[in-house]
């Protein structure tokens, strides 16, 4: 467990670990990349496994006694027996297949879950320069430059509902529920964004509603998730409560997985409701 809560300081850790990570994977992208396919039939790459590996390394180097769940280790059936109140969830490329057909819209995801909600969050898009990073109330994002440091930092917050509604869909995982969701709320911009990015989209006020009805993980959303609720955003399940992180044992899913949310941007976003 991390001794003392200095969100700040755990910020400014993860946001290194994201960055490395960023490099590493845009090595692969511009070098070239091969694809395998995991159990589910999901793919995975080189980039995956190295980006994840130097993450886990660096978070067990720095929070050794903070459990981590992350993505491709998980897939393996390597989850700690504990995690206890406070543990990280990482997955290091959000957006596999947006990496793999040459898309910019991947992402590097980094998330601190304190019981049960996600207090830190990193998400870095190395393609496109893009960093974001929170903690409590205090919600940023960041240009890098080619080298993936970074160059200028902003605060960030929601927005008022735009009219009409700008609201952001997968790109690779639209569902019919989702288009019917869409179509209830009537006239609206309607964006489609892969990865994490639409989080962080609401949280800079450049959207309005993010609702995912289909399938997603823990290490999926947490990260952005994190930036959301700290420029002032929520999560939400259908009934309205917070969505929760550290879900095990569950009757109807496997362990981390979400059910069906809506990510908002200013608390008044009638469409919401």
């Amino acid at each position: 467990m991390i001794a003392e809560h200095d969100d700040g300081k755990i910020c400014d850790a993860i946001v290194a670990m994201a960055l490395s990570a960023g490099r590493e994977i845009m090595r692969i992208y511009d070098a070239g990349i091969t694809v395998d396919h995991k159990a589910d039939s999901s793919p995975v790459t080189q980039a995956d496994r190295q980006a994840e590996a130097m993450i886990l390394a660096e978070l067990n180097r720095q929070f050794p006694a903070t459990p981590a769940v992350a993505e491709e280790a998980a897939s393996q059936g390597n989850i700690p027996g504990d995690i206890g109140t406070e543990f990280f969830l990482v997955d290091p490329l959000d957006g596999t297949r947006e990496f793999v057909n040459q898309r910019t819209d991947f992402t590097v995801n980094i998330a601190l879950i304190r019981d049960g909600t996600p207090v830190v969050g990193v998400v870095y898009a190395p393609a496109r320069h893009e960093l974001f990073c929170a903690h409590p109330s205090n919600a940023h994002k960041a240009k890098t430059d080619s080298g993936h440091k970074v160059e200028t930092w902003q605060r960030i917050r929601v927005r008022a509902c735009g009219e009409p509604p700008r609201i952001l869909a997968s790109r690779s995982h639209r569902t019919p529920e989702t288009d019917a969701f869409i179509a209830n709320i009537g006239a609206s911009e309607l964006v489609s964004v892969g990865s994490s990015l639409k989080f962080c989209m609401l949280a800079a006020g450049e959207a309005d509603i993010y609702p995912r009805f289909g399938r997603t993980m823990e290490w999926d959303t947490a990260a952005g998730d994190a930036v959301l609720r700290a420029a002032g955003g929520s999560t939400t399940l259908t009934n309205g409560q917070p969505l929760r992180y550290g879900k095990r044992n569950q009757a109807d899913d496997v362990d981390f997985a979400n059910p069906y949310f809506i990510a908002i941007g200013a608390k008044d976003t009638a469409i919401a409701r």
